[in-house]
């Protein structure tokens, strides 16, 4: 499962450790990835609102989705998810700031959220495709003043995280991918507060033989109606790559006393499976008086004193909830952004 002659390739872990990522090759199969486990670092995101659980399971999704994602950075930056749609969730945001500090925050109409509840079929509630509705999903790479941000858009038009990943990395960065989230609540006997999971996997194929990845093509959208698009032959490793995922339960992404390592060497280690020094995730709000301060300071003077209610102006943090209050002099009567 590891290679001896790679300084950061490791033996598996026999313990699950919940809330890092871990990244993996496949020599084999020439694809590699990162698999994500989140316990009480998703329990920390989740508590600063009372969402419904479905909204959790949701933002559950996003939160595994964007680490997978934005641990990949190689810099010091910031990796942000944000969807906004016409759904009963219609605005979900996850900020991810490397190494491993991750934030998030949900939107939704709670009429609009039970109505689709009843509306979904019994036990199974409503998939995060009818939560979120049409609409786009924006990733965007911060990485600070020193560098221009990166921006990459796709529509979401009723389905959900798994499909709009897909969708982003064929026509972003066409690279074969394919992304598998799962989140799940932990019941606790007796009444007590239940706990909340979530797992990821992302697999990409990147062989180092040239002219093997073939990407689908893209559809023409001013072809005449009943054109057909040409059928691409995928290289057989990455074939055998997505049955392989095929194969991959919800619950084993989820399984708290299934280690990481032990899960990837169960989907591929007739093909040789290599993992590599984890990363932890933490959940930690980047807000602070300084940082808010700015951002009002930042605003037109006539919109700051708007914003003056009783002689103060009161600032609450979406992401922690954490309130910040001003005297309205140090507001309007500032110069502009301090640093």
């Amino acid at each position: 499962m590891t290679s001896h002659t790679d300084p950061h390739s490791r033996a598996p872990a026999a313990e699950a450790v919940d809330d890092r990522v871990t990244p993996f090759h496949v020599d084999g199969l020439d694809v590699r990835g990162r698999i994500v486990r989140l316990g009480t670092t998703l329990d920390a995101v989740l508590a600063h609102h009372d969402y419904p659980p479905v909204v959790k399971r949701l933002l559950g999704e996003a939160v595994a989705l964007t680490v997978l994602l934005g641990s990949t950075l190689k810099i010091e930056g910031r990796f942000i998810l944000q969807t906004r749609t016409d759904g009963p969730v219609d605005l979900l945001v996850v900020d991810f700031t490397a190494p491993q500090d991750v934030r998030a925050y949900a939107r939704f109409d709670l009429e609009r959220l039970r109505a689709a509840e009843e509306a979904a079929s019994a036990g199974a509630g409503p998939d995060s495709g009818v939560l979120l509705g049409s609409g786009h999903l924006a990733m965007t790479i911060d990485q600070g003043l020193s560098a221009n941000r990166y921006q990459g858009v796709v529509a979401l038009e009723g389905g959900g995280l798994e499909a709009a990943a897909h969708e982003y990395f064929t026509q972003s960065e066409q690279i074969p991918t394919r992304v598998r989230l799962a989140v799940a609540e932990e019941v606790r006997p007796g009444g007590a507060a239940s706990s909340w999971r979530a797992g990821g996997l992302m697999v990409q194929f990147l062989p180092t033989e040239g002219g093997r990845i073939r990407t689908a093509d893209l559809h023409p959208g001013d072809a005449p109606e009943g054109t057909e698009i040409p059928e691409t032959q995928e290289d057989d490793a990455w074939v055998e790559t997505q049955s392989l995922i095929g194969t991959l339960e919800d619950v084993e992404l989820v399984d708290g006393a299934l280690s990481s390592e032990r899960l990837l060497f169960r989907l591929f280690h007739e093909r040789g499976v290599r993992v590599f020094d984890a990363e932890n995730v933490v959940a930690r709000c980047s807000c602070s008086r300084e940082r808010v301060m700015n951002v009002l300071t930042s605003f037109p003077p006539e919109e700051r004193a708007d914003l003056v209610e009783d002689g103060k102006v009161s600032v609450t943090c979406e992401f922690c909830g954490r309130s910040y209050d001003f005297r309205a002099e140090e507001i309007v009567e500032a110069e502009g952004p301090q640093g």
